[in-house]
């Protein structure tokens, strides 16, 4: 693969910038797209596997990680148009080279030419080049791809690809098949994403010309205008739709309303959503763009600690149904994620405390550097909004805000990603997610106050398995706790509810409990999978008698959708959406 990047530098390194800067616009053109550099940049492009482990770890040991996903893209090049192809062309210019500008102006110059913006690579290249015999090779090397690689020439988006192998008997009567399937993601945690200067989403919505964009209505009320001012400033058509996104609203009814949209609106599947919002709104909007046109791409920009370092990246989008949490959903990952932790600032501190248990989450279980980081900025983390307010710049929290933020996010990324589909039950990232599905919804719990009762639990069941021990146990109760999460909730004391919500559990999870909890040390995990009735319940009530020991007899701070001004999860309303377009 490191053949792949020495080309790609050849080429952009090599290339004369005066060609680049010819006030002719098709002069320069024919000069890029016909000299002898092209050629072998463009092959190098569309030829290698641009999936393979090999291929990310050749950039990132050139010092270009930002440089894999515009690459990736470019596997379509022929398809691309010419404003879009440079766009791209630029940014990888820029991963090698951050001062080095000469590729994105020259993209820019490319993008406000009415006469070649929206011509298509593989049309310039087959009948614009003003040499008879290049057009001829171009025109064989399409004809060949379509063939052997048409990802390269019609692909659908430029995020995934698909291929299979069959097998049959000699009647053909009896048919085997394989089916792969190959996509990919960029996750990144950027400040002030919604400053003009920022280019991360004038990167991907410019070429495009337009955006839609789901967003949540209360994240609307805070920052819809500058949303608006940020595209209008990149010379980008914002089509805004505004959802109520509360718990209550995780239905398929909102789900069908934005597939109504989206038709409306004529999403293509070339076209990534924008979506704009938390948890909720995360999950169906990331489902609405599954189900239209089967796979429609998009881009998730997350406003809470849940869709930042959870739902947002997560393949797992979904709905609620017959009162049971996410039950309805499909895998599709957003093409990019980002997480702007100013966003933080003006959500109520119960929100961001529930959305901390995402956090502890993933530590107890895969990152013990992450917990002891928790265990030292318990006391500021939430009070600070993640070092955004009451804070001077370059204090400590800052410091620890990011660097806890930016570990949660690599550490959920690695569990969730090696286990895309779900294929298998071995997922740490699901502790706390066994029995709360259950519970939470007629509980009336917030989210995180739930996964932190199953945590508190499941690490109680790990201690009386003997896979941890009790200084480990008290560190992980003491640190549910201490940021005011619950480890308790009377909807535990309901055991018709608690061993329905154990049975569902092994109906979706192939008929096992695999059950991840803690095990060896924190940081570490193992799965438990047999639980009979009679131990589940004696477990809880030992379990209950523990929390009796811990402030607030174990119960969290601001626990309910109430608390926090939000609906009872389990109340269903008809005008639950506000839907329109902002020009």
């Amino acid at each position: 693969m490191t053949t792949s990047v020495a080309a790609i530098q050849a080429f952009l390194r090599n290339q004369d910038a005066r060609v680049l800067k010819r006030p002719d616009l098709r002069a320069c053109l024919d000069a890029v797209l016909g000299g002898d550099l092209f050629h072998p940049f463009l092959r190098s492009l569309i030829e290698t596997n641009v999936y393979a482990p090999e291929y990310g770890a050749a950039f990132a040991a050139a010092g270009a990680s930002r440089a894999i996903a515009p690459s990736r893209q470019l596997r379509g090049s022929l398809n691309l148009p010419l404003q879009q192809f440079f766009a791209l062309v630029g940014q990888v210019a820029v991963a090698f080279d951050a001062e080095s500008t000469v590729w994105s102006t020259f993209a820019d110059r490319v993008h406000d030419s009415l006469e070649f913006a929206d011509i298509r690579l593989s049309k310039y290249l087959v009948d614009g080049l003003p040499d008879a015999a290049l057009n001829e090779v171009y025109a064989a090397l399409v004809e060949r791809l379509i063939e052997e690689n048409p990802h390269a020439v019609y692909p659908t988006s430029n995020y995934r690809e698909s291929d299979g192998s069959v097998e049959s008997t000699a009647d053909h009567r009896s048919v085997e098949a394989v089916v792969t399937l190959r996509t990919f993601a960029s996750i990144r945690l950027v400040d002030h994403v919604l400053d003009t200067e920022q280019t991360d989403l004038r990167d991907i919505y410019r070429p495009l010309g337009r955006c839609i964009c789901l967003v949540d209505r209360n994240v609307h009320a805070q920052y819809g205008a500058q949303i608006e001012r940020y595209f209008r400033a990149h010379d980008v058509v914002l089509e805004m739709l505004v959802y109520r996104a509360m718990e209550a609203d995780k239905g398929l009814a909102t789900v069908e309303r934005m597939l109504g949209d989206f038709k409306r609106l004529g999403v293509s599947r070339n076209e990534p959503v924008l979506i704009v919002g938390g948890g909720v709104l995360a999950d169906t909007g990331g489902l609405a763009c599954a189900l239209y046109g089967r796979n429609t791409p998009y881009v998730m920009l997350t406003t809470s600690i849940v869709s930042g370092i959870d739902a947002g990246p997560s393949p797992r989008t979904c709905c609620d149904g017959f009162g049971y949490k996410n039950l309805l959903g499909a895998y599709h990952p957003p093409v990019v994620c980002i997480t702007d932790r100013f966003f933080f600032r003006t959500l109520h501190e119960g929100w961001l405390r529930h959305g901390v248990a995402e956090i502890v989450k993933i530590a107890i279980v895969k990152n013990d550097e992450l917990f002891a980081d928790l265990e030292v900025a318990r006391r500021d983390l939430v009070p600070t909004r993640f070092g955004t307010v009451d804070c001077a710049d370059g204090d400590e929290i800052q410091r620890l805000s990011q660097k806890i933020l930016s570990g949660a996010m690599r550490s959920y990324i690695e569990a969730e990603y090696d286990n895309l589909y779900e294929t298998h039950q071995c997922r740490p990232h699901a502790y706390g997610h066994t029995w709360s599905p259950g519970f939470e919804i007629e509980a009336g719990l917030l989210h995180g106050h739930a996964v932190a009762i199953d945590m508190g639990f499941g690490a109680y069941l790990s201690y009386r398995e003997r896979w941890i021990d009790r200084g480990q146990l008290d560190r992980i109760l003491a640190l549910i706790s201490g940021y005011g999460l619950s480890l308790w909730d009377d909807i535990l004391n309901d055991e018709r509810v608690m061993w329905e919500s154990h049975r569902k559990i092994i109906q979706k999870r192939g008929g096992n409990l695999v059950a991840p909890l803690p095990k060896g040390a924190i940081g570490r995990c193992g799965y438990l999978n047999e639980l009979s009735r009679s131990e589940f319940f004696a477990a809880l009530g030992d379990y209950r008698t523990m929390c009796g020991s811990y402030p607030r007899a174990g119960r969290g701070i601001d626990p309910l959708c109430g608390d926090v001004g939000l609906e009872h999860p389990s109340s269903t309303t008809e005008t639950c959406v506000e839907s329109g377009a902002v020009v």
